[in-house]
């Protein structure tokens, strides 16, 4: 049986406020409540198991009469059912949180928060590289699922459509960096566990590949040759006679600042942000790679970057230019690639018997003591500069087509 109403639109409007909260009754458990401020609640009163309860229905004026009857129905229905009112509305606002929660901390959400604090110690190349690839290949898995339910199962249709691919590799890289958002998402208490230690031999393992590289002196000879004769852009030209010369890292290189280098010292020092075991590097300048740069200089000098891009100053040369450079001399991925100048140099140079450690510091290669490594990067240097300067000498009679003995052993001094 329905309510007796016993309000008026006209009563609820004109009820006036008194010294305490008085009540204006409805019916079928609604009333009115006015404060002495003048405010109007609707409120529903009913029981449950022999309890009252009160359930808010809104505040006048913006809850007319009529639409506070509705929702007062609405519970009246829900009591007939033998459910409390005032705890559906609860589970219900906690399901609206609960899932507002997951559309805030979706898989994607944390690992873009995830990358944003990391990547502060990263590369910006390595930043870019590792985010591209979450874009591409994880987040239209598991992007948009809620971090606390990506499941083993969700990672491993993840990785299966990147290793159907026939990159392996990638598949490795991208199960590892999901890993590394899920510990993070529990650290941050977004998820309970990570999912992904479950798929522990679920890919098969990556074979060891070393980047192509030309180690025959002949053969590099008519390589630095081919480079003499490269047509392409003179910044992409100057980028190739100084790979061998340097044998940096191709990232270290195409991203150099004309503030990093000193001619008159014949110095280049890499700041610890660029490079990969984050320690500053020093790399003596032969007088050959001086005098590339000093003609790289005039064109572009004025700049920031060696090797500026094409299509901005404000960003450096593409990490694909070198390796389409060899591509377009006729170097095939499997012949040579931007980094293995650094194998040409570290093989030849241990076979004409350099000192070991001084060839390691030169490569930048990882120091197990990291304090000794940020202090040291001039270590062995007077070597070094002898040796640099001997390897460039060296490199310019085998373009000249010199016959040379690889494996010379080669003492300080000479």
């Amino acid at each position: 049986m329905p309510p007796m109403n016993a309000l008026t639109d006209t009563a609820v409007r004109n009820a006036k406020p008194r010294d305490k909260v008085f009540k204006l009754a409805d019916g079928g458990g609604m009333y009115l409540a006015v404060s002495p401020s003048g405010g109007k609640w609707w409120r529903f009163k009913y029981r449950v198991d022999g309890k009252e309860k009160l359930l808010a229905l809104g505040t006048y004026p913006d809850v007319g009469l009529a639409r506070a009857r509705e929702k007062r129905d609405a519970a009246r229905k829900l009591l007939a059912d033998g459910i409390d009112p005032g705890a559906a509305r609860k589970a219900a606002k906690a399901e609206k949180t609960a899932a507002a929660d997951r559309a805030v901390n979706t898989f994607e959400a944390v690992a873009r928060e995830w990358h944003g604090k990391q990547s502060i110690s990263w590369a910006p190349s390595n930043a870019a590289r590792i985010l591209r690839r979450l874009e591409v290949d994880v987040f239209p898995i598991v992007g948009a699922l809620p971090v606390g339910e990506v499941t083993a199962p969700a990672l491993l249709a993840m990785i299966r459509r990147i290793e159907a691919r026939g990159v392996l590799e990638t598949a490795h890289r991208a199960l590892g960096y999901s890993g590394q958002v899920m510990r993070y998402a529990v650290a941050t208490g977004r998820a309970d566990r990570d999912p992904s230690g479950d798929l522990q031999g679920a890919l098969p393992p990556c074979k060891v590949t070393h980047h192509a590289s030309i180690t025959d002196p002949k053969a590099i000879g008519s390589l630095l040759r081919v480079v003499e004769g490269y047509e392409g852009a003179f910044t992409t030209k100057c980028a190739l006679r100084l790979a061998p010369l340097l044998f940096v890292r191709p990232g270290e290189l195409r991203g150099a600042e004309w503030v990093e280098v000193d001619l008159d010292t014949a110095e280049w020092r890499i700041p610890k942000g660029r490079m990969k075991m984050k320690a500053p590097h020093l790399v003596p300048l032969a007088r050959q790679a001086l005098a590339v740069l000093r003609e790289l200089q005039t064109l572009t000098g004025s700049g920031k970057y060696f090797f500026p891009s094409i299509r901005s100053g404000d960003r450096c040369m593409s990490e694909n230019t070198i390796n389409a450079a060899l591509r377009r001399m006729g170097y095939t991925g499997n012949e040579m690639t931007g980094h293995g100048f650094r194998s040409m140099a570290s093989t030849l140079l241990n076979e004409q018997g350099w000192n070991r450690d001084a060839i390691e510091r030169q490569l930048a290669h990882a120091e197990r003591d990291n304090v000794r490594a940020a202090y040291n990067y001039a270590e062995h240097l007077p070597e070094r500069r002898k040796m640099m300067q001997a390897w460039a000498d060296y490199l310019d009679r085998l373009r000249e087509g010199a016959e040379v003995l690889a494996s010379q052993r080669r003492t300080a001094g000479t």
